[in-house]
């Protein structure tokens, strides 16, 4: 395999993509997002991912969909620490005492 660095799909494979959505988001939401048959009627993996293996535009709108639910979630490096916050710390407007001016 080449190395993709700028490809955020490298190494995840349709199937995984599928099953993530669908956990997140249930069959019914991903059907009113990506209005197809296979998302609607009787849903199951293996059906979906054969129908979204022919069918270029569906890939491509549960990749993008995919990739959005992804970028807007900080990862675990971007989460504030709570315990970073000192339970002591004042306002910069406190007095000395800790009374609020």
């Amino acid at each position: 395999m080449t190395d993709q660095p700028n490809n955020p799909l490298h190494g995840v494979t349709l199937e995984a993509i599928l099953t993530e959505l669908v956990e997140r988001m249930g069959w019914e939401r991903l059907a009113t997002i990506i209005p197809v048959r296979c998302f609607r009627f009787d849903p199951s993996i293996k059906s979906s991912l054969k129908f979204l293996r022919r069918t270029p535009w569906a890939r491509q709108r549960l990749e993008d969909l995919y990739l959005r639910s992804r970028r807007y979630r900080p990862s675990r490096r971007e989460r504030p620490d709570p315990s970073s916050e000192s339970k002591n710390s004042k306002p910069d407007d406190a007095s000395p005492d800790g009374e609020t001016r």
